[in-house]
């Protein structure tokens, strides 16, 4: 294996070796503490632009698998490993990491101090970085990674392009697609429901023409701040039929609410973090990766309340409008990967949508491929 460098924009440099595909991306350097579920999180799309550190030591030792991905497509700017299996044992197995990560024009890094790496994050915080397949292009490198920005346009990147149908014979959820993971539209048809995926800037006026007996926001990377587009709409549907946000879709409803968000040092993303639900004390174990957060005290003065809160960090986990239906959660109640502790909520939004008959729900819709 070849030489390669992780150098990050305070400078610090992490000398490896490279797997994976050749390019050399930048991205932001963020970090999962999850133990399994490499495949689900690589491929899921809230990653957008972001290299990915897994802190367990040894990844890929069961492969690369037909059927965990949560996209068809990658968005991940690179990974980096402490050690890449070479020789992986599981009967599902169709590819190796390093194979995998080449046919997908992926970048990797193996062998550096991921404990190191990791620790540094949460200090400093996360931070921009680059990989370089030289020692002479790191002080250009650096140079470059303090003048760039953060991206901005991760949403546009991962949103589906056109709208369509996973059916089903029950309810009909309109599903606004942000950077949605496979293991939602799989939970929503498990309970029923019809799901219409369509892009992140459809209008509120669209998304009612479809007359849905629900809506879901879901999971995405990057700033909700990003796409104020996004959250006209969901202000313009709170009222008109029931909303469940998640993960970004959780942000966008709190600012559709009149409360704000802010950035994280280094973000939540693992599959062990711990929220109580502060309407029945119950504690779930949950799976997480965002890296934007609820201002607490910026939900007092709207029709917003806190039913969620972190153990960790009392970071807000959950939002309920105390006027009309609509409810939210930070963390991942699909989880892919990760604990199924919160399966409950797509009962409790089941239950919201069998409650309240909008009148969007009432009327014949027409769906256009």
């Amino acid at each position: 294996m070849t030489a390669r460098w992780l150098v990050l924009e305070n400078g610090e440099v992490f000398k490896g070796k490279a797997i994976g595909c050749d390019q050399l991306n930048s991205g932001e350097v963020v970090f999962n503490t999850s133990m399994t579920g490499y495949q689900e999180m690589m491929s899921d799309p809230s990653y957008c632009g972001q290299i990915l550190t897994l802190t367990y030591p040894l990844v890929g030792n069961y492969g690369i698998n037909r059927d965990d991905f949560e996209s068809i497509t990658p968005y991940i700017s690179g990974l980096i490993v402490k050690k890449a299996s070479v020789h992986p044992s599981h009967f599902r197995c169709r590819f190796t990491l390093h194979e995998w990560l080449k046919a997908n024009n992926i970048p990797g890094l193996m062998g550096i101090d991921t404990r190191k790496l990791t620790r540094m994050i949460r200090e400093r915080g996360t931070m921009k970085g680059a990989f370089c397949s030289s020692i002479d292009q790191i002080d250009e490198k650096v140079t470059r990674l303090q003048e760039q920005a953060f991206q901005t346009n991760q949403v546009a990147k991962v949103s589906t392009r056109t709208r369509y149908v996973t059916p089903a014979s029950g309810k009909r959820i309109v599903l606004i697609d942000y950077g949605a993971k496979k293991g939602i539209i799989k939970d929503l048809n498990a309970h029923g429901f019809e799901v219409i995926v369509v892009p992140y800037n459809i209008s509120s006026d669209e998304v009612l023409s479809l007359s849905p007996d629900g809506v879901m926001l879901s999971n995405g990377p990057g700033d909700p701040e990003d796409i104020p587009e996004a959250v006209e709409t969901v202000r313009n549907l709170l009222g008109q039929v029931p909303l469940f946000g998640i993960c970004l879709g959780h942000q966008l409803l709190a600012l559709a609410g009149g409360a704000e968000t802010e950035k994280m040092r280094f973000g939540h993303r693992g599959g062990n973090h711990p929220v109580k639900d502060l309407r029945t004390g119950k504690v779930a174990i949950t799976s997480q990766n965002h890296g934007y957060t609820v201002n607490p005290a910026s939900v007092e003065q709207t029709d917003l309340e806190i039913t969620h809160i972190n153990v960790n960090d009392r970071s807000v986990e959950g939002l309920r409008h105390t006027v009309v239906p609509a409810f939210s959660v930070q963390y991942h109640p699909e989880a892919s990967p990760g604990p199924e502790d919160a399966k409950d909520l797509f009962i409790e939004f089941r239950n919201m949508v069998d409650k309240n008959q909008t009148p969007a729900s009432k009327k014949e819709g027409i769906v256009h491929a």
